[in-house]
């Protein structure tokens, strides 16, 4: 068989009917090769017509009059196309548009809505709009409904125009209040199956369909809602929480203004394993109210100080706040990042000169110290073996009858018998009752776990209790059980005093020096007296201790540690090691600094009729800690200003009254008192910038939906004014919509 090539598939155009430019543009299209808008006939083949047998620059532009590009021959198509691209939408302006047929309520075409939609057409003879990319791209028209409205017969029912928008509002509407009902209740939104056959396909949907069984209107904008803009999707939902997100942050910028602010940082690890950092600002508002806002979480790649400034600094510059208007950092010491904690204080203080870090009172001080000393590896393995020992010997109500009737027989009086407690992660004092718990029934503990890993019910049970009693029963328990009590009961009233809703900061840092003198006390005198209860304690429980003189053996190995004693691997080891951890934990947290500026800070306090006003250390206040506030003018005016405002709120009937600094500032306002001392009304806000007292304040998502749904659920007082109105204009700005929403 002969090969063909490709010449053999066309035709040479014959040199005798080539013609000039100036006759082929006379040469008129026949009309054989067109077939009629209104005909139902297709022709059996398109007739071919040479390129420059149409005029393009004559085209007719009217879209009630012009042909339809399906009419026109193939080879010829593109180039109209590109004809009429170039000439744009035909948008006559009219002196007068017909009325339509109602004589009640007649309507007309509004030129305005060019500028709203830049691809629509208006027909002048048929009094009807087209949508030129319907036109320049629609085939043969169908017998679907509709299917020729935009590009064939227009569209002219001007009634309808704003009805097709309303009923998108309105299903966007019933999103957005599901969004927002989900979202202030923390409610998850997703179902693990959304398929219409599902049984529950999630909150979202569920609720979603309620609304609409009460609400006919709801309930068919639903329906008839196009798929491709239904607005009920994962995406939709996910936006909609970012446009509330973006306005309440928004609010919270406005409200904080140029006016001074402290960052309140803290941490948690997902179930994905992500590091999330919460950011919290701390500021006083122009009505004197001290306000915490949640601002944001964001995910961070690592935990070192450097990055999670960085991540910081880079969210407030995002918000165009200024750095330099940071006026005080707080972090949750008792987190596992308490070291890059302490850097970050260091690398924000290097940009801010006057971003103290105070400890916030209503961190909890003795969970911070515990997890201080578990830096200790003895000490953590301590607090983990305390756990399971009192969640064995106390895990049902059957062991905690025996452990109460164990504790009996050894003690005379019934009303003396306690409970075992949980050293908790949350709760304060936690740690230091269940020291003590144990101490006191220690026997009777001993006793339950001997008897259980006797007589467990299963392997695992008495696995873990023989475990349990082994732990309970070495000398190194006992000896860390005693350290800890001594430790702990020492900061045991410094942790309570700073968790009091009076609180007397003066006394508070009292109680913060001398608990450092009492550890050091500890450290340098205690030793030989806690020993001293330890074999004590042992030999009443007939426990075995060992030589504190023999030469320390690590373990089941047996290695000797050389010119290591048992007693300096205790004293040093564990009992100096623990204390020093305390020692300095305090130090970072109330270091000298701090101390003197919360010291300071009490010669404001209004307390007993203003018992404490200093005007001298005030003035030692502003020129050693806020000098930067305060121009040198003002620092000189600051001791007469403080005169006349002793004199002054001390006999006033409603500052007399109050107690606190946050009181005395919003009073201030009120009476208009801070106009007449804005010094100390400047002065008193930078100080309740300090995060010293707190005000108030899911599982594996992603990081911009859990970012969104926390501002929202958190910040809930400001997303709730938001009108709904307003979010879906915002919606609508977002990116280009496919149904029209204005």
């Amino acid at each position: 068989m002969k090969s063909k090539t490709i010449d053999s598939f066309f035709k040479k155009k014959s040199t005798e009917t080539t013609q000039s430019p100036s006759e082929a543009s006379q040469i008129e299209v026949p009309p054989s090769s067109f077939v009629p808008l209104n005909s139902d006939a297709r022709p059996s083949k398109i007739l071919r017509v040479e390129d420059g047998a149409l005029d393009l620059s004559n085209l007719e532009r009217e879209p009630g009059l012009r042909k339809q590009i399906y009419e026109y021959p193939v080879n010829m198509r593109d180039e109209i196309r590109r004809a009429y691209i170039k000439a744009g939408p035909y948008q006559p302006i009219l002196s007068e548009y017909p009325a339509s047929n109602s004589k009640k309520h007649p309507r007309y075409f509004q030129p305005l809505w060019f500028k709203q939609f830049s691809w629509l057409e208006y027909s002048p003879s048929k009094d009807a709009v087209f949508c030129l990319p319907c036109f320049l791209f629609n085939s043969n028209p169908t017998s679907r409904f509709g299917s020729s409205a935009f590009s064939h017969n227009g569209f002219s029912n001007w009634k309808k125009v704003h009805d097709g928008c309303n009923s998108n509002r309105l299903r966007l509407k019933t999103s957005i209040d599901v969004v927002r009902w989900l979202s202030f209740r923390g409610c998850a939104f997703r179902g693990h199956d959304e398929s219409l056959g599902s049984k529950n396909r999630g909150n979202f949907l569920e609720l979603l369909s309620l609304l609409a069984s009460y609400d006919e209107k709801v309930e068919d904008v639903l329906k008839s809602a196009p798929q491709n803009a239904s607005y009920t999707s994962s995406k939709i939902q996910k936006e909609i929480l970012q446009i509330y997100a973006n306005r309440v942050r928004n609010v919270i910028r406005e409200e904080i203004g140029d006016r001074k602010f402290s960052i309140i940082v803290d941490e948690a690890r997902d179930e994905s394993k992500k590091e999330q950092m919460a950011i919290i600002l701390r500021f006083v508002d122009k009505q004197g109210q001290v306000k915490e806002r949640f601002f944001d979480i964001v995910h961070v790649k690592d935990t070192a100080s450097l990055t999670l400034k960085n991540v910081i600094f880079k969210v407030l510059l995002q918000h165009s706040f200024d750095i330099q208007n940071i006026r005080g950092q707080g972090y949750d010491g008792a987190s596992n990042m308490r070291g890059e904690f302490n850097g970050l204080q260091a690398l924000i203080l290097n940009d801010c000169r006057y971003a103290y870090y105070v400890h916030c009172f209503a961190h909890r001080l003795q969970l911070a110290l515990v997890a201080a000393a578990r830096e200790v590896v003895e000490v953590h393995q301590f607090f983990k073996d305390l756990s399971d020992i009192v969640n064995i010997a106390s895990a049902s109500s059957k062991r905690h009858d025996e452990l109460q009737k164990a504790q009996a027989a050894e003690i005379s009086r019934m009303n003396q018998i306690g409970t075992l407690q949980r050293p908790g992660e949350t709760r304060w004092s936690s740690h230091l009752n269940s020291v003590t718990s144990l101490l006191k029934m220690y026997n009777a503990t001993s006793t339950i776990l001997e008897n259980l890993k006797n007589t467990g019910s299963n392997y695992s049970q008495r696995g873990d209790a023989h475990n349990a009693y082994n732990r309970l029963r070495s000398f190194e328990f006992i000896f860390i059980l005693h350290v800890m009590k001594e430790v702990l009961g020492i900061t045991d009233n410094l942790c309570q005093a700073l968790q009091r809703r009076s609180q007397d900061i003066l006394n508070a840092m009292s109680l913060v020096l001398t608990t450092k003198d009492l550890i050091q006390k500890l450290r340098d005198d205690g030793w030989n007296e806690l020993l001293k209860n330890v074999i004590s304690f042992c030999e009443t429980s007939e426990l075995d201790f060992p030589d504190m003189n023999a030469q320390y053996i690590v373990g089941r190995s047996r290695n000797k540690k050389e010119d290591v004693t048992v007693e300096h691997h205790y004293r040093v080891d564990i009992f100096f090691a623990t204390i020093d951890t305390q020692l300095q934990e305090l130090k970072s947290r109330f270091n000298e600094n701090v101390v003197e500026l919360l010291t300071l800070t009490t010669a404001l306090d209004p307390k007993e009729f203003f018992k404490l006003f200093d005007i001298d250390k005030i003035c030692i206040l502003v020129n050693k800690f806020y000098p930067e506030d305060f121009s040198q003018q003002e620092k000189e005016r600051l001791p007469y200003e403080l005169k006349h405002y002793e004199l002054d709120v001390s006999k006033h009937p409603d500052l007399r009254k109050v107690s606190t600094l946050s009181e005395l500032c919003r009073s201030l306002v009120e009476s208009g008192k801070s106009v007449m001392y804005p010094l100390v009304d400047r002065l008193i806000r930078l100080i309740l910038t300090l995060p010293i007292v707190k005000t108030r304040l899911r599982r594996k998502m992603e990081d911009d939906f859990l970012r969104s749904s926390l501002v929202m659920y958190i910040e809930k007082e400001i997303a709730e004014k938001f009108d709904r109105n307003e979010i879906i204009d915002d919606f609508s700005k977002v990116k280009d919509r496919r149904v029209q929403l204005k």
